[in-house]
């Protein structure tokens, strides 16, 4: 269940939606992972405060091992998704599914199976009848 007092996912610096990726991606990290993931990387200290300033904002916890902090995202990957699905949506789309339909088929049209086309048509008819 997502924290209902986490911040959304637009109200995240660019550094520290890298660091919810990795979270997501490994389930769990310690600083030092994170910062071996991380392209550019700051340093350690200024890892070890953005993954405090993620835990106060909601987004990520953390366990102790030892003397190590193991950190574990909070906010489902799926809820991360929307919100930064819904984001990228008003800010580049106009809040416009259609648009954004549109530019996904331009990059990926040639590439997508009949399989996947398929499937995004069967949601598109289930989204007619639910009358979304």
């Amino acid at each position: 269940m997502p924290n209902s007092n986490a911040s959304t996912d637009r109200d995240l610096s660019r550094r520290e939606r890298q660091i919810m990726d990795i979270l997501h991606r490994s389930s769990r990290a310690t600083a030092a992972e994170v910062l071996e993931s991380l392209p550019d990387a700051p340093s350690y200290s200024a890892v070890r405060a953005l993954l405090k300033i993620l835990e106060t904002k909601g987004h990520v916890k953390h366990e102790e091992e030892g003397r190590t902090y193991v950190y574990l995202p909070i906010v489902r990957r799926t809820d991360a998704r929307q919100s930064a699905l819904s984001h990228l949506l008003k800010t580049f789309f106009d809040n416009s599914a259609e648009q954004a339909v549109a530019a996904l088929l331009a990059i990926k049209g040639e590439k997508m199976s009949d399989a996947e086309l398929n499937r995004m048509s069967k949601l598109i008819e289930e989204a007619k009848r639910e009358g979304r």
